[in-house]
């Protein structure tokens, strides 16, 4: 197990290049196994997670070939329907994602019921009922999921979110490609990733219309051809190195970024006095001295996304003034304030909401990454806190972000990464 150790105290100054979306590609590879055609795709990232989700497809038959990590072809056509065991889906919810395609192409899909990240209860039961509305049955066995098309396969239907949901948005999206007839997914996510897939569905030719607004329809069709997709870059990395030259006082053009994708978090860091405007190569961000108290509520995209909670966290525990972040998606999802409440961070947590008094300073300290997003909020305030901070379990880090040390090291970080003892 490795850990990271931080100097803090060392403004950022430099250009990021931001890689391609976990929460793309991840789905984008789950639906290849819709196709016997081979799908291409670029800008891949270079994280554990991708890497579970290949482990995976290589496990249902599928080819991986590729001159780079970034560029790959996936080739399912002579990909076999097995039942996901659960050795391999417990270390990423995103193994839930072969379940549409899966049984879209074989007509009966067994998934292990998913791991990831320990921040709250994330129930599949919103892709099952998807599934349902295109007359699978669906049932629990032991902890597996087993969905099971009627003879003749799917049929289209109206599907009805409660609230949106992007992996159950992309469920759908999949499972309605081969439908017969017409789909139509209300309350459906609009986010940027959601997009992505559709995007790539329609280059291996299924017929969808809407993706990126609350209604779309999908249409079904018999068969699907070879396709190139590029995929987006990481809003989540973007929004994350924002925050990084933000509680730096730094300046850094993440190119590659794309500023339209941050939806609600432009608005939210300018208010947090930090500078944002589009470059020709991606987006520039340039903190301006200690931050503003800014209040947040994590919602739905185009809204600020629960993803990047934690990280605004460690930029507000040093604002000037005291800011409220309201956290309506995950209820665990503060699982971060004891350990920035070690590097001095001033924290109240009142049930889903955290009052956050800046301070003028943090001091390091060891913590403990819990997850994820977690992990890089605790990284980010350690670029800051006077002294060595020493960040623990660092493999929930290498997930979701590709060389995030190094790439913070090139501007001006001082980190090292080392086995812990």
């Amino acid at each position: 197990m490795e850990r990271l150790v931080i100097e803090g105290g060392h403004r950022l100054e430099g250009t990021v290049q931001i890689c391609g979306a976990k929460n793309a590609a991840l789905p984008l590879i789950a639906a290849s196994l819709l196709s016997d055609r081979p799908v291409t795709l670029t800008n891949v990232p270079e994280l554990a997670d991708i890497r579970s989700m290949l482990t995976l497809m290589e496990h249902y038959g599928v080819a991986v070939k590729g001159p780079s990590h970034a560029v790959m072809t996936l080739d399912a056509g002579a990909a076999v329907n097995k039942e996901a065991p659960y050795d391999m889906v417990r270390r990423m919810r995103a193994s839930v994602l072969v379940l549409g395609p899966l049984l879209a192409r074989f007509g009966h899909a067994r998934v292990s019921q998913p791991g990831g990240c320990a921040i709250g209860a994330r129930p599949v039961d919103l892709h099952l009922k998807a599934l349902a509305a295109l007359g699978a049955t669906v049932s629990l066995d032991g902890g597996t999921i087993d969905a099971r098309a009627p003879d003749g396969g799917l049929t289209g239907g109206r599907i009805v979110f409660g609230s949106p949901s992007v992996g159950a948005t992309e469920t759908a999206l999949v499972a309605a490609v081969f439908a017969r007839g017409e789909t139509e997914i209300l309350n459906a996510a609009r986010d940027p990733e959601v997009c992505d897939l559709a995007a790539c569905l329609v280059a291996m030719g299924a017929a969808i219309e809407g993706a990126g607004t609350h209604r779309i329809l999908v249409r079904g069709v018999t068969g699907l051809k070879p396709a190139r997709h590029e995929i987006i870059p990481d809003r989540i990395e973007a929004g994350t190195y924002a925050m990084a030259a933000a509680i730096t006082g730094g300046h850094l053009e993440l190119t590659g970024a794309r500023l339209e994708h941050l939806g609600a978090v432009g608005a939210v860091l300018e208010a947090a006095d930090v500078q944002l405007w589009p470059t020709d190569r991606g987006l520039m961000v340039s903190g301006t001295g200690r931050p503003r108290g800014t209040d947040i509520t994590t919602e739905p995209y185009p809204g600020f996304p629960t993803d990047l909670q934690a990280q605004f966290m460690a930029l507000m525990a040093i604002a000037d003034g005291a800011s409220m972040i309201r956290e309506t998606v995950f209820e665990n999802r503060f699982m971060h304030v004891p350990e920035l409440s070690r590097l001095g961070a001033n924290v109240t947590l009142q049930g889903t909401s955290a009052l956050v008094r800046g301070v003028p300073r943090l001091k390091g300290a060891q913590v403990m990454a819990t997850d994820l997003r977690a992990s890089v909020s605790l990284v980010l305030a350690g670029l800051v806190a006077e002294g060595e901070t020493i960040v623990n379990r660092v493999y929930h880090l290498d997930r979701g972000y590709e060389a995030l040390d190094r790439k913070l090291v090139r501007c001006g970080a001082r980190i090292r990464r080392e086995a812990a003892p």
